[in-house]
């Protein structure tokens, strides 16, 4: 196994039993022969309560000038986590997964694993409050797979995320499975394999989630998918950068940036995409970095964005020349074709800045209609530095995060990491020790099975922490530690709920001061942020969605040698698995016995 001694986790939980307010101490690391570590604290406090300014839009029909409109009683405005439309509309899509080749910059094919033979995958499309029925068949001839539902909250619907080893077990090869959840949210997201590194191998694809805009605009121009492109497979990369990790090497860097899935090569071959623009309109751009090991910076030459939309939550628009994604992060932007007709360069660029690397560029031409053919000669704005998330992002649906417990218990935040198994003093305090262990999931043994049968006897090396009740809060301090010998940003992903971000750092998270830096008041809420290298990031959410849900860096390399979370939540009311969930792991449970290719990493 490549998950050897890297990841660790331990943490300290309290529980006060007169006022029935528990809270949790977390401590998540990764440690290994190079000394790596990286650290989480979380406080799960208080009843969790928010203030939210929830109106309902007037009946106004969703337009060019009033975007901020949907339907009767839904518009921009609504608090999509209290309420959502039901429209009683199943939308169904089939994705079968084989073994293929792609060539998307004309260097020279390579294998690939592909969802209908497409690179990048079909996009999915849907309006808010459909439900969505997507049937995956695994054609591939030695993989298991899983798809994930990237920043979808699934809701009630845990069995759906799609993560071998904690909330179901892989599809074998030459099995089907029908995923089914509800769009309680809307905006631009993705789907990806979370098996291994199998997305990296082009197993990923937009998804677009219809509704109304905190600004108006003429023309959906539709997803503009960005990744990171190598000429080795992803598997082989995986390797070396565990090699790599072990002895403080960076990964190798990745050949080349796809847009859409087109690009030219360093030596000149393969061709850019081509957008058309019609001068005065209006534009929206839904921006997704879907790279494996690169943070990606954006910008149209001559053309502001305006970003309308963090991830899956609208924002009070803000401008901006370059836009950075990190990896798994979505930006939606709006830009005015309003410049002279010709043709204008968009820009993809590694964030160097975030310990990226890449041998070459991206590029799209964005050209209005009659100007001559050719490659554009329009100049790029400069770029700006440092890597952090873009701000200040505002959330148009305001909420407030209650402070006072946070700011009460963080000064005594105790980490015992001498606690090997999880124990008891029979009154108030829980200790996890995890021992600084790698996560490392059990693919023919998923979490939601141990649920299923009321099993407690979760093995250290699944880094699981529970948290026994719903409808609290969740506070996390993450800190990657001084010392450590890569001292990169890392993005942090987490599965099943959006998180408040309340702060971000450079350095050690004070206890004593650092409280009173954070944002409570209406802070950004997403799916996916930049923690800092040698830095910490604190974000906080409500526990709210019962099941069995992961947290984890999404760099690939990293989550494959084990750098991940995950917690349990309010397990008595988690959403049961049904007898077609039992089936998939059956039939995976009897290929895996003689399967070619052996689990050979964390298994995310």
């Amino acid at each position: 196994m490549r998950f050897q001694h890297l990841a660790g986790l331990a943490a300290f939980a309290s529980t006060s039993l007169a006022e029935t307010i528990p809270f949790d101490h977390i401590l998540w690391g990764t440690a290994g022969p190079a000394g790596n570590h990286l650290q989480v604290r979380a406080t799960s406090t208080t009843p969790a309560t928010s203030t939210s300014t929830r109106v309902a839009d007037a009946a106004c029909t969703n337009g060019p000038l009033t975007r901020n409109c949907w339907s009767n009683g839904y518009s921009v405005a609504t608090d999509f986590d209290a309420k959502w439309p039901t429209t009683g509309k199943t939308v169904s899509y089939s994705l079968e997964i084989t073994n293929g080749t792609c060539n998307p910059d004309g260097h020279g094919s390579k294998p690939c694993q592909l969802f209908n033979g497409q690179y990048p995958a079909p996009v999915i499309t849907a309006n808010w409050g459909d439900t969505l029925s997507i049937t995956v068949k695994n054609s591939l001839t030695g993989n298991g797979t899983g798809i994930h539902w990237h920043g979808i909250r699934q809701l009630g619907t845990c069995p759906q995320d799609g993560v071998p080893g904690i909330t179901e077990c892989p599809l074998a090869p030459g099995d089907t499975k029908t995923y089914t959840w509800k769009a309680t949210q809307f905006g631009t997201t993705w789907y990806h394999s979370h098996y291994s590194s199998q997305y990296g191998e082009g197993a990923f694809g937009a998804i677009v989630i219809n509704g109304p805009a905190s600004a108006n605009y003429d023309v959906d121009l539709g997803p503009m998918v960005l990744n990171d492109y190598y000429y080795q497979t992803s598997y082989q990369l995986e390797a070396i950068a565990h090699q790599n990790l072990q002895s403080g090497k960076p990964p190798p860097p990745a050949d080349n940036i796809m847009v859409n899935g087109t690009g030219r090569s360093a030596s000149g071959s393969g061709s850019y995409g081509k957008v058309t623009l019609t001068k005065g309109k209006k534009y929206r751009l839904r921006l997704i970095n879907t790279s494996v090991d690169n943070n990606i910076r954006v910008s149209l030459d001559n053309h502001p964005f305006q970003i309308i939309t963090a991830d899956l939550v609208p924002i009070k628009p803000i401008n901006a020349n370059w836009v950075l994604l990190a990896i798994g992060q979505r930006y939606d932007v709006i830009f005015t074709a309003n410049q002279t007709v010709g043709n204008y360069w968009f820009r993809a660029e590694v964030a160097t800045d975030c310990a990226s690397s890449n041998n070459f560029y991206g590029r799209s031409i964005f050209s209005y209609s009659g100007a001559p053919s050719g490659d554009p000669s329009s100049s790029a704005a400069t770029q700006p530095s440092g890597c952090t998330d873009m701000s200040p992002l505002v959330p148009w649906v305001r909420n407030t995060v209650d402070s006072t417990a946070f700011v009460n218990q963080v000064g005594n935040l105790e980490i015992d990491l001498t606690v090997e198994q999880t124990t008891t003093n029979g009154q108030n305090i829980v200790f996890w020790g995890v021992n600084l262990t790698a996560i490392n999931v059990d693919w023919n043994m998923p979490t939601l099975q141990y649920v299923k049968e009321g099993n407690t006897s979760y093995p250290s090396i699944l880094n699981l922490i529970e948290i026994p009740n719903e409808g609290t809060w969740s506070y996390w301090i993450i800190q990657e530690t001084a010392g450590t010998k890569v001292p990169i940003p890392h993005p942090i992903h987490l599965h099943g709920h959006d998180f408040y971000v309340l702060g971000t750092g450079s350095g050690t998270f004070d206890k004593s001061s650092s409280p009173s830096t954070l944002q409570y008041d209406n802070p950004i809420r997403r799916d996916t942020a930049i923690l800092p290298g040698n830095g910490w990031l604190a974000i906080g959410f409500p526990t709210d969605n019962p099941g069995a849900w992961l947290m984890h860096c999404h760099i690939a390399w990293h989550v494959a040698d084990g750098l991940a979370v995950q917690f349990l939540e309010s397990k008595s009311t988690a959403p049961p698995v049904d007898a077609s969930w039992e089936t998939t792991c059956s039939n995976y449970q009897k290929y895996s016995k003689t399967a070619y290719w052996q689990k050979t990493d964390s298994g995310l």
